[in-house]
């Protein structure tokens, strides 16, 4: 017992002297110059071997755009204008812009988003920013593409409620919206696909400005201050975040498991398994993009988390691992097994919440 407390001791002590007064590690000088160089020479990530990981990367100037649905300012300027149009809405009250606000970075910052008649959903609604990035869209990955995504809400009875058939009649019935279309499809009258196909093209455009992590990238040496730097470290190796977190968008695109289902109780919420049908899908949500992180709260497919730092604690415990039910049948959800615990400290916590903040 006293040879194991001993140990204990000078490990503390090893890692109180390899740091400074700040908590900052007393290397952080060569640690901020092998960022400054080219990707390919920073020390590799902390992935398992299955992760086909991207290095992280500056946004590009402009968002990539399909090429069955390229971008046109016409068709950008009609997305816009439907995706702040209350009367898409069965109550005429109710906009894209209601849940997917502008200053959230277009998340809801209440918990679960309000509908049709103030009716409560079972899920937050997520940021849209970056929506340019990956292709399966919706917290348990239903639509394909943005194009898939669009019309959706327009028509579930607890977001906006409004039949596609009002929808058409109401946009054929303006004349303003039928110049708009004409403009930016050169075709009439209008159509449904055209109307995905028009908010498809403005959200695609929706995305941060670059922050002090890409100007950092793109060698601006002082944008990030030395804890950032040490966070963006910590990200990517003791972390582990780029398990799941990586590239542009900082995310994989796929769908995990982080013991969030609330399997056989009242708030159950069983994810891609709800459609896929597949047990592996049980309880899975899609990675959100980290890009504006910092204005999305709360956090999780259900805004179960009002602050970054409490999402970082609970990862840094290992996320939930919550045992079966006995009342109910398998095959139960499982939490993805990279979720363990990381034995961040709470200065290593504080650096990987600054970092975050410059995304």
């Amino acid at each position: 017992m006293f040879l194991v407390a001993s140990r204990l001791s000078v490990l503390i002590l090893g890692l109180a002297l390899a740091l400074n007064a700040h908590g900052i590690p007393k290397d952080i000088q060569t640690i901020r110059e092998m960022y400054q160089q080219a990707p390919e020479l920073w020390e590799k990530p902390n992935t398992y071997p299955n992760i086909a990981y991207k290095e992280l990367a500056p946004l590009p100037k402009q968002a990539p755009f399909p090429a069955d649905n390229p971008y046109s300012k016409p068709k950008a300027e009609l997305g816009e204008r439907l995706f702040y149009d209350p009367k898409l809405s069965l109550s005429q009250k109710i906009s894209c812009a209601h849940c997917h606000k502008k200053d959230f970075a277009f998340g809801d910052n209440t918990p679960l988003s309000k509908g049709h008649l103030n009716q409560k959903g079972s899920r937050n609604a997520p940021s849209i920013l970056m929506s340019a990035f990956g292709r399966e869209k919706f917290w348990d990955s239903r639509a394909k593409s943005l194009e898939d995504q669009a019309l959706e809400p327009i028509q579930d009875h607890q977001e906006m409620a409004l039949p596609l058939q009002d929808l058409l009649a109401y946009l054929n019935s303006s004349p303003t919206y039928q110049k708009a279309f004409y403009k930016a499809f050169k075709q009439s009258p209008i159509t449904q696909e055209q109307v995905a196909m028009a908010l498809a093209t403005y959200e695609r455009t929706l995305m941060p400005k670059r922050g002090a992590f890409d100007r950092f990238l793109l060698g601006e040496k002082n944008a990030l201050s030395n804890q950032e730097v040490w966070g963006l470290h910590l990200f990517r190796t003791k972390a582990g975040c780029m398990n799941c977190h990586y590239g542009i968008a900082f995310s994989d695109g796929k769908t995990h498991n982080l013991g969030l289902s609330y399997y056989g109780r009242k708030y159950q919420d069983l994810g891609k398994g709800a459609w896929s049908q597949d047990p592996k899908d049980l309880g899975a949500f899609k990675t959100p993009s980290l890009r504006g992180v910092s204005r999305s709260a709360p956090y999780m497919h259900n805004g179960l988390f009002p602050s970054l730092r409490g999402i970082l604690n609970a990862y840094n415990a290992g996320m939930f691992h919550p045992l079966p039910p006995p009342h109910m049948p398998p095959p139960y959800p499982q939490t993805s097994p990279l979720l363990k615990p990381l034995f961040l400290t709470p200065e290593e916590l504080d650096a990987i919440e600054s970092f975050l903040k410059t995304l």
